[in-house]
C-alpha cells in the first residue's frame, strides 16, 4: 500500500501558505481513501497522520511543496515506512544528507521519483550514446522551451523551492549525467528573470566533464519558437530530436574526406568548408522511440524493498544532481563565473 501526501492548491500562495503550515502542525486529520484494483491509497494533509496509521502502509510518497520534503520523508522513515520523495528531493545537499543518514539509521528505503528517466526522447539519446553507432558523444544539448511563464503558484516563490532549475532543471541534469557520466568538472550557469524576479523562470547551464565532454542544458518559459529538444554531436555523426513527440534523426559519417567537394555560393562568396554532405559520405536514418513504462519506477521500489534488486535512483546520484544545482546557483550568483565541482560519488 502507498501513502501519498498532496500539496494544497492555494490561489494566493504568499498569504495562504501560512495557513498551510498551521494545518500541517494541527492534530486534525484530513484524508480520503481511493480504491485502486486490490490496494488502497490514502491521501493526507497532516504529518500527524503518520503516527495514527503506523501499521497500515508500507510505502509513503511525498507530493508537497519542495521545502516540506525533508520533514515528511524523515517522519515517514522514523515511522517505519519506505519513503519516496518528489523532486527536487530537498533544497540543499545538507538536508539531503540528513535524509540519507536517517535512511541508513532506520534501514528504510529512501529514493526520489525521477520519472523523467522513462521519457522516450531521453532514452533514445541514451541508447544511441551507449551503442557507439556514431562514436563517443562530444556534446549534448538538452532543452525544454515554453512560452507561458512560470506557474503562478508556490513554484514562483523562493522559500518554497520555486524556480525552473528546481522544477525542470533537476530532471534535465539527471538525464545529462545518465548519458555522459557523473564526473562533472566545472559548472557555468545564468538565470532568466523575465516574468518573475523572485526565482528563475529559465536558465542556461553548461556542464564540463573531466573527459572534455560538454553539455548545455536550457529551460525557458518565454520562448515562442522552441529550439530542438535534444541535439548530440559525436565523433562520427550527429543526432537530433526536434520535439519529444518525434523519433531521433541520426546522421552518420562514412567518409570524412572527399576529393570532389562542390563549393556552395553564399552572399559573400564560395565556401567548401561549410558545403553540405550527400549520400556519398553520410547515411541518415530515424530511430523509433523506445518502449518505456514509467511504472517501472514503482516496480523497482517494491523489489528493492523486498531485497530482490537494487533501487534505480540511488543516494549517490541524488547527491550529485543536488550539488550540480548548488554549483549552478553559485555560478549565477557570481555572474556566470565557472564553479569547480570537486565531490565524487
Amino acid at each position: 500500500m502507498f501513502l501519498q501526501a498532496y500539496e494544497f492548491l492555494l490561489p494566493q500562495p504568499q498569504s495562504l501558505f501560512r495557513l498551510l503550515r498551521l494545518l500541517l502542525q494541527s492534530r486534525r486529520l484530513v484524508h480520503r481513501q481511493i480504491k485502486l484494483r486490490n490496494c488502497s491509497t490514502l491521501s493526507f494533509h497532516t504529518l500527524d497522520l503518520l503516527q495514527h496509521i503506523c501499521g497500515m502502509p508500507t510505502h509513503v510518497t511525498s507530493h508537497i511543496s519542495n521545502d516540506f520534503h525533508k520533514e515528511y520523508v524523515i517522519g515517514a522513515m522514523r515511522a517505519g515506512k519506505a519513503a519516496i520523495s518528489e523532486k527536487p528531493v530537498t533544497l540543499s545537499s545538507a538536508d539531503l544528507q540528513d535524509m540519507i543518514d536517517v535512511s541508513r539509521e532506520t534501514g528504510k528505503l529512501f529514493t526520489v521519483h525521477q520519472n523523467r528517466r522513462w521519457d522516450v526522447d531521453f532514452l533514445a539519446m541514451k541508447q544511441l550514446a551507449e551503442s557507439d553507432e556514431i562514436g563517443e558523444p562530444i556534446r549534448i544539448e538538452s532543452r525544454i522551451h515554453g512560452s507561458r511563464g512560470i506557474p503562478s503558484d508556490w513554484r514562483g516563490i523562493k522559500q518554497y523551492g520555486g524556480g525552473m532549475l528546481y522544477d525542470w532543471g533537476i530532471h534535465l541534469i539527471d538525464q545529462a549525467l545518465m548519458v555522459l557520466g557523473w564526473d562533472v568538472d566545472t559548472v557555468n550557469c545564468r538565470f532568466d528573470n523575465i516574468t518573475n524576479t523572485e526565482v528563475d523562470d529559465g536558465f542556461h547551464l553548461d556542464l564540463y566533464f573531466e573527459d572534455d565532454v560538454t553539455a548545455r542544458i536550457e529551460v525557458g518559459t518565454s520562448n515562442f519558437i522552441s529550439l530542438p529538444r535534444f541535439y548530440m554531436r559525436a565523433q562520427n555523426g550527429s543526432a537530433i530530436i526536434t520535439d519529444w513527440r518525434v523519433p531521433a534523426h541520426v546522421v552518420k559519417c562514412k567518409a570524412w574526406h572527399e576529393s570532389d567537394v562542390i563549393p556552395v555560393q553564399t552572399a559573400a562568396g564560395l565556401t567548401k568548408t561549410m558545403a553540405p554532405r550527400d549520400e556519398k559520405s553520410i547515411t541518415e536514418k530515424s530511430i523509433p522511440q523506445p518502449a518505456a513504462d514509467v511504472h517501472d519506477f514503482y516496480r523497482n521500489v517494491c523489489r528493492a524493498i523486498d531485497g530482490t534488486e537494487p533501487q534505480l535512483v540511488t543516494h549517490g546520484e541524488l547527491m550529485r544532481v543536488m550539488r550540480v544545482m548548488e554549483a549552478a546557483f553559485e555560478s549565477d550568483r557570481l555572474g556566470g563565473a565557472p564553479v569547480t565541482f570537486e565531490d565524487t560519488l
